[in-house]
């Protein structure tokens, strides 16, 4: 495993940040479920960080929830603050989808 430098953190906190405050702010703007992207966003982490294809946590629960498990428990410091900016994107996203609500925007 290689080294990650702190010009990759941050800039990969900004990215993942905007990212999902992006999308989710989108989701809530066509779908007006304001929080959607952030209850959903735990799955997309799952989907990122695991070895195991999709169906396999429904034929394959033990080994394919072992083996996330696994992943989760070695993930390093910098992954999971990369992967929890994504989370507050978009939970900001639900935030100001509310605000821009309450002060009389429609969107769509």
């Amino acid at each position: 495993m290689g080294t990650i430098s702190l010009t990759h953190v941050v800039l990969s906190i900004i990215i993942f940040m905007v990212m999902f405050f992006g999308i989710g702010f989108l989701l809530n703007m066509l779908l007006r479920m304001t929080w959607l992207m952030a209850i959903i966003y735990p799955i997309v982490v799952i989907l990122i960080i695991d070895e195991v294809g999709f169906f396999e946590y429904f034929t394959k629960p033990g080994y394919a929830f072992g083996l996330l498990g696994d992943k989760i428990v070695s993930l390093h410091a910098a992954d999971i603050i990369i992967l929890a900016s994504g989370l507050v994107g978009a939970i900001i996203s639900g935030f100001v989808m509310k605000l821009l609500r309450k002060q009389g925007y429609q969107m769509f």
